[in-house]
């Protein structure tokens, strides 16, 4: 967008260039041309530096010409509502060039004013219909405005005027997706998919915005497609995988992160963790083993260990769980507890549980410590 306007800036100046500007003071420097200048090479702070100097009490100030030039510098330094107030005075001040409209535009729309962002839009005449971006931004402030049909009208004429631009029908396929027009967003949107030759931002735009709208069925189909296209992409990988989640399939969601992982090693924790919750321990075990991250890999391994059953070695984990801190953790300190408990060797299981505080997890402890005290007294209970 900023070098959007610095270019169209430019443009509009360059139409002024025959033109001479009586602004000189003593010094000799025509301060309006020197900032015309500044704009013209990027230089938006100097631009407002040298209109400082430029006498607004001298008849022989072109106050329209000073006016435009302080709302474009202020433009170019993202100062839009100075930028909206210097655009206006120089209307005020005679400015007929219909692009002074575009800009006013541009600023009202930053603003997040968006009727009259749509006021200066049909002020800039013709300039509208050879600017797609601005019949993108007409669109965009009906749809804030909630004018739906006046919205989705403007993209259908930008789309008229400027068949090889898809900016028009993917903001179409969003709207849809919004309004709940699912089946149209999804025809659409696969049409725009396949004639934009669509890039791997698209697909996971279009994907997430169906898997958001609960619409899990074709949010998968695109995005299985993108994991075709785009097999290296983790993104889509992981937003793929958490659309099988939010459906209840954790297998496909664990096996899509375990192949993801073959390029990026550190989502083997979340696969890992997936098969863990799908109950498959043992490939929950081998993909753990691979894990870089020292306290993600013990704290998971140690679950993994519980869930097993494998008590023994649960508990044989507690050098290495001290010595990276995850005993700071109560959590990993009560599941160690409940390990040394499960393989009855209750000494080592009363002297983490002394260290427990958190109020869920002391409860937890009490009855654990309890169920030692059965254990001691009646033995054939705890076989």
């Amino acid at each position: 967008m900023k070098y959007q306007i610095f270019f169209i800036i430019v443009l509009f100046l360059s139409c002024f260039s025959n033109f001479s500007w009586a602004a000189e003071t003593k010094d000799g420097v025509n301060h309006i041309e020197l900032a015309a200048v500044m704009l013209k090479d990027g230089h938006h702070d100097r631009a407002l530096l040298a209109l400082q100097s430029v006498d607004l009490g001298d008849k022989k100030t072109d106050l329209t010409r000073f006016y435009t030039l302080q709302g474009l510098a202020y433009m170019g330094l993202n100062d839009l509502e100075a930028a909206k107030d210097s655009l206006q005075l120089a209307i005020k001040n005679g400015q007929k060039d219909p692009a002074i409209y575009i800009y006013l535009a541009q600023s009202y729309f930053g603003l997040k004013d968006y009727q009259k962002t749509i006021d200066a839009i049909q002020k800039a005449g013709n300039q509208v219909n050879k600017n797609p971006s601005l019949l993108s931004m007409k669109a965009e402030s009906y749809w804030h405005l909630q004018d739906v049909n006046a919205a989705i009208n403007a993209l259908n004429e930008g789309q008229r005027l400027f068949p090889a631009d898809f900016r028009f029908q993917k903001r179409q396929v969003f709207y849809f997706v919004e309004l709940g027009l699912y089946q149209e967003a999804v025809r659409l949107g696969r049409d725009f998919l396949k004639r934009s030759k669509a890039s791997v931002a698209d697909y996971i735009a279009l994907g997430n915005a169906l898997r958001l709208s609960k619409e899990y069925t074709e949010a998968l189909n695109i995005l299985e497609v993108a994991r075709l296209q785009f097999p290296n992409d983790e993104m889509v990988a992981k937003l793929l995988a958490h659309t099988y989640l939010d459906q209840g399939k954790l297998n496909s969601a664990a096996f899509i992160l375990e192949q993801a992982a073959l390029l990026n090693p550190n989502l083997q924790a979340e696969a890992a963790e997936l098969y863990r919750r799908a109950g498959r321990f043992h490939m929950a075990l081998t993909l753990n083993e691979s894990i870089g991250d020292q306290k993600v890999k013990l704290k998971q391994r140690l679950s993994i260990l519980l869930a097993l059953k494998r008590f023994e070695n649960a508990a044989n984990m507690e050098a290495s769980l001290y010595r990276t801190g995850l005993l700071e953790d109560q959590d990993v300190r009560y599941a160690l507890a409940y390990a040394y408990f499960s393989s009855r060797r209750f000494p080592q299981a009363a002297k983490h549980l002394d260290h427990l505080t958190n109020a869920e997890l002391f409860r937890k402890g009490t009855e654990l410590r309890r169920l030692m005290e059965v254990c001691k007294d009646e033995p054939w209970q705890c076989t």
